[in-house]
């Protein structure tokens, strides 16, 4: 049985409490490695933050609108 493991916001720089504008995958969703999970917005800048690994979305832990900074948990 593969492992599960937890996915955190990587670094994104000098941002905090940055607002998830877009959640791209679902529960139950299958992902590939490097696609993108969610999108983030902050005053200055777009980020997309990607998968780092290949497997099935078990849970979310955000939604739209949620204020995210390096290291939460997706």
């Amino acid at each position: 049985m593969p492992s599960e493991r937890q996915i955190h916001v990587p670094d994104i720089g000098d941002f905090h409490d940055v607002e998830v504008i877009e959640l791209l995958v679902a529960v139950g969703d299958r992902v590939r490695a490097d696609q993108t999970l969610i999108t983030l917005e902050s005053e200055k800048a777009t980020m997309e933050i990607p998968s780092p690994a290949a497997g099935v979305v078990k849970a979310l832990a955000v939604g739209l609108g949620d204020k995210l900074s390096e290291g939460s948990l997706i």
